[in-house]
């Protein structure tokens, strides 16, 4: 249970115009206002103490300190109730005072909250795009087979469900283009199919989850986060994703899919909670959420056909990221410069320190393995049983 922090109580002033946080100004006329401004702007920006705010930093403890709106949580969490009330209703409610001009710009601040979004579109049209290009050709018509809408789609054409039961191509076009592939990133230095496999789907159906999926965790996170760190998060967790599973996959087996980059996606949005647990509010309920679907999406994955190592990887990459690319100022941090707290606690920083040597320490043994042809099955003699549990309806291939 959180405990609501003490509304803080000014008691007025007749010799200063300044407070320790907050700028009060009496009822002075408007060349007087801007005389002040100048006298106190003046000295702060010599310094290089303060700058106009813009961005997150002018938002963090400016937007709790003004009683502004507050960080709304990735997973939809109101933020805490506390110091900052926006409605300023409650008993403890303090009437929000004015932001101080110097250090706090509201339009940067609005701006910064809400980043356009523009990373995730282009890479689902790219995704889409992919397809169409891999079905063209695949040219199904062409080999005279009992094509899926072959009437109307002509060479755009699906192969026969008993070939691609999700309405794609064959298994030899992907492989052409770009699928992953153990023999020829091992022994062909094709290592480029690490990242391109992540670009293709094995078929409609395959593509319309994974699209939409993204466009439900990407969008919120890039509008959040701005472009290129939910980008990095993207491009990295699927390469991440690609490198665990080349070391676990059928050596005469591919595997493809952007799933491996989603579920990074979903790790850096758990990450994202932990490291910056302080500025939200029902933060274990938050949690449980995320565990609970990223549990029941990586149950799915023990199903056939499923490369499930692709996701183990894609979530841990992408949980270790977040502590470095999505860490923010904790609560009650200030961007002015009497602030007593640092911009971030000592619990961010070892976290992100810890994350950086893992990622590294990760992608150095993990491409080294690869590349020297490690068969991972042969050091784990269980761990065939993360991707497919065989039963009485299906069997899974070794």
């Amino acid at each position: 249970m959180i405990k609501r922090a003490k509304a803080r109580r000014f008691k007025p002033q007749t010799t200063s115009l300044w407070s320790s946080r907050h700028l009060r100004v009496r009822a002075l006329p408007h060349l007087q206002l801007e005389q002040l401004h100048r006298r106190a702007v003046a000295p702060i920006t010599r310094a290089g103490s303060a700058k106009p705010a813009a961005g997150r930093r002018a938002m963090s403890n400016a937007d709790v300190e003004a009683g502004g709106p507050g960080r709304e949580a990735t997973t939809g969490i109101k933020p805490p109730p506390g110091r900052y009330n926006s409605s300023g209703n409650g008993p403890n409610a303090v009437a929000p005072a004015p932001p101080p001009f110097y250090y706090y710009d509201q339009g940067a601040a609005a701006q910064d909250r809400h980043h356009r979004t523009w990373v995730v579109p282009l890479v689902v049209i790219a995704n889409v795009a992919m397809f169409v290009v891999v079905m063209y050709y695949n040219n199904c018509p062409a080999n005279g087979r009992d094509c899926v809408g072959r009437s109307f789609l002509r060479r755009l054409s699906f192969q026969p469900f008993r070939e691609n039961p999700v309405l794609g191509p064959t298994a030899a076009t992907l492989r052409k283009y770009g699928a992953l592939d153990w023999n020829r990133v091992v022994h062909g230095n094709q290592a480029w199919r690490l990242e391109t496999s992540t670009w293709l789907h094995a078929g409609l159906i395959h593509l319309f989850a994974n699209m939409i999926s993204l466009l439900i965790i990407g969008i919120r996170l890039e509008q959040q986060f701005g472009f290129w760190k939910v980008g990095l998060v993207y491009l990295v967790s699927g390469f991440g994703g690609s490198v665990l599973s080349v070391l676990f996959i059928s050596r005469n087996g591919i595997t493809v899919g952007a799933s491996g980059a989603l579920f990074g996606l979903l790790g850096a949005m758990l990450s994202e909670l932990i490291t910056n647990w302080t500025i939200y509010s029902n933060r274990c309920a938050a949690m449980a959420n995320l565990i609970i679907i990223a549990a029941i999406n990586l149950a799915l994955g023990i199903l056939p056909r499923v490369d499930n190592f692709a996701h183990i990887g894609g979530f841990a990459t992408g949980f270790l990221l977040g502590f470095v690319l999505l860490i923010q100022p904790q609560f009650g941090w200030s961007a002015h410069p009497s602030g007593t707290k640092s911009r971030y606690n000592a619990f961010q920083i070892v976290l992100l320190v810890l994350s950086v040597a893992l990622l590294i320490a990760g992608f150095a043994a993990g491409l080294i393995s690869v590349f020297k042809g490690v068969d991972g099955n042969a050091h784990c003699s269980w761990c065939h049983y993360l991707t497919c549990v065989p039963t009485s309806s299906w069997k899974c291939d070794k």
